[in-house]
């Protein structure tokens, strides 16, 4: 048995290693971890507390794919619900499709009784007026909410100010593999833009027959680049976990253009071995592993590779004040 999650992780991965050591089943074990990253305030790209859209709306996003059936269910754009990862399983295991978005997201949420709720908290609301009062002309003050975004997002705020969404993978005692992720995505993003988090095969995928790969950081890259089911395939194909990490980020370099940061890749293979890179990272980059046997999670570095230059970027609060930390 194994577990993994990326550092926004740390405040649910003990009870998925819980519900594991129990001899849960992955799926469940992973819903429960990342429902409390969701809930956890602190965490400020993933649920309650998730930094806005450029309109001040806290869209959230989430998948989770079920390595014994291929299966898998995925939510993005979703307002006014407090538990997506939750949405998205019930997607899966209830609806004939893999990805609903926006009000037909916020439709099924309700059909179902998912537990509704504001995800904007009053210091995201402050962080965000703020932002409002000193970033806009007033002509687009005059315009808003109908002023063009293009611009203001594009120059406003750094979109990487949340860091990262929460991921989680895992092989439960009877070898089933899954993978979930949950987020709210870039702050001060155009409202509407989905990240990877809930496009399978870019931000997760999961194979009983071959493991399972999970990313956070730039969405973007790893949508062009197909990078969670690269990582599996090429697991197929014969390379070891590592390897096939490796691979995905030699992919990468061909990316040319567009918005080239940071991404975290994390995987596992069928056999409970594990790799987790830092594609243009830090050197304090982590991630949280749970095996059968250990007491606790632990912390582990990632291997970080860089494969650009890229500058740092000013974050919102830097611009705006610390905020509730």
């Amino acid at each position: 048995m194994i577990v993994i999650s990326n550092r926004a992780g740390a405040s649910g991965i003990a009870e998925t290693a819980r519900l594991f050591s129990q001899r849960g089943t992955v799926l469940d074990a992973i819903e429960a971890g990342i429902r409390l990253v969701e809930a956890d305030e602190n965490v400020r790209s993933v649920g309650c507390g998730g930094w806005p859209n450029l309109l001040g709306e806290v869209q959230l996003d989430a998948s989770i794919m079920d390595g014994r059936t291929l299966r898998a269910g995925a939510i993005g754009a979703l307002t006014g619900y407090l538990h997506p990862i939750t949405i998205a399983r019930a997607l899966m295991e209830k609806l004939p499709h893999v990805f609903l978005v926006d009000q037909g997201a916020a439709r099924f949420a309700n059909e179902i009784g998912a537990e509704a709720g504001e995800n904007v908290i009053p210091d995201t609301q402050a962080v965000w007026e703020k932002w409002f009062r000193q970033e806009l002309t007033d002509k687009e003050k005059a315009l808003w909410p109908n002023a063009p975004l293009t611009e203001l997002c594009k120059h406003a705020i750094d979109p990487e100010i949340s860091k990262d969404t929460t991921v989680f993978i895992g092989q439960d005692s009877v070898g089933d593999v899954a993978a979930g992720t949950s987020t709210s995505g870039w702050g001060w993003k155009y409202p509407g833009r989905l990240g990877d988090s809930p496009v399978i095969g870019a931000g997760s995928y999961a194979d009983n027959r071959y493991g399972a790969c999970a990313c956070t950081g730039m969405g973007e890259m790893t949508i062009r680049s197909g990078t969670a089911r690269s990582v599996v395939l090429y697991m197929k194909k014969g390379a070891t976990v590592e390897d096939a990490v490796y691979e995905a980020v030699e992919d990468m370099r061909a990316l040319d253009g567009g918005v080239i940061g940071c991404v975290i890749i994390h995987a596992i293979d069928n056999r409970g071995r594990s790799k987790v890179v830092s594609v243009n990272g830090e050197a304090d980059d982590h991630y949280w592993m749970w095996k059968e046997g250990y007491p606790a999670p632990v912390k582990e570095l990632a291997e970080v590779i860089q494969i650009s230059s890229v500058p740092v970027k000013k974050t919102v609060m830097d611009t705006y004040g610390e905020g509730r930390r």
